[in-house]
């Protein structure tokens, strides 16, 4: 790969998805997860809001490793009539969620951030991509999170794991639903001249 003797790249998350999307685009890196607290600023959500949570991510693991690497911070979330929808903390909660986008457009936001510790540089972006859920019966989400227990995901679901019937819709980068717009990581690696 074009990156195998240029800077380190870190991916400060243990995300198994974010790895497996690096992983696809054929980029060799490390994973030093953040210790950084995914807190959201108070106030009415904006895509900013994202991409400093995953700065955050990112500077904290740059503070701990050598001047030859890059970081690479991300952080999604899903949002419904300007309400951000985090992880589920209970059952009852990932059922109210997955209640709430029956039938609607929602739409996913990833925040990410590179940070070149060679240089001192900071880049930033997001991406959206909207998705529409059929009507949903009490059933379907009872056995979804019966079945994969989605306490580690933004609001209750996982898209690659969804069963058929759930999704109506996907306008935009999947990728980007799954945890990591990959044409995004891409293009700030290229900025750095790493990909």
């Amino acid at each position: 790969m074009k990156n195998d003797k240029k800077k380190k790249l870190i991916l400060a998350s243990q995300s198994p998805r974010r790895r497996e999307i690096l992983s696809k685009m054929g980029l060799k890196f490390e994973i030093i997860p953040s210790t950084s607290e995914e807190k959201m600023p108070e106030g009415e959500f904006t895509p900013e809001m994202i991409e400093e949570i995953a700065y955050k991510k990112a500077e904290e693991v740059a503070k701990r490793v050598d001047k030859n690497a890059q970081i690479l911070g991300a952080d999604t979330v899903v949002i419904h009539n300007k309400k951000v929808l985090g992880k589920p903390h209970t059952k009852q909660e990932a059922y109210e969620m997955l209640e709430e986008l029956s039938g609607i457009t929602h739409y996913v936001v990833t925040g990410i951030c590179l940070i070149d510790n060679s240089t001192n540089k900071i880049y930033k972006t997001h991406t959206i991509t909207y998705v529409t859920f059929n009507n949903l019966t009490q059933g379907m989400i009872a056995n979804y999170i019966e079945g994969y227990k989605p306490y580690d995901k933004a609001g209750s679901y996982g898209i690659q794991e969804l069963p058929e019937g759930f999704v109506k819709n996907i306008e935009g980068e999947l990728d980007n639903v799954i945890g990591l717009p990959s044409k995004a990581v891409k293009s700030l690696l290229k900025l750095t001249e790493n990909y």
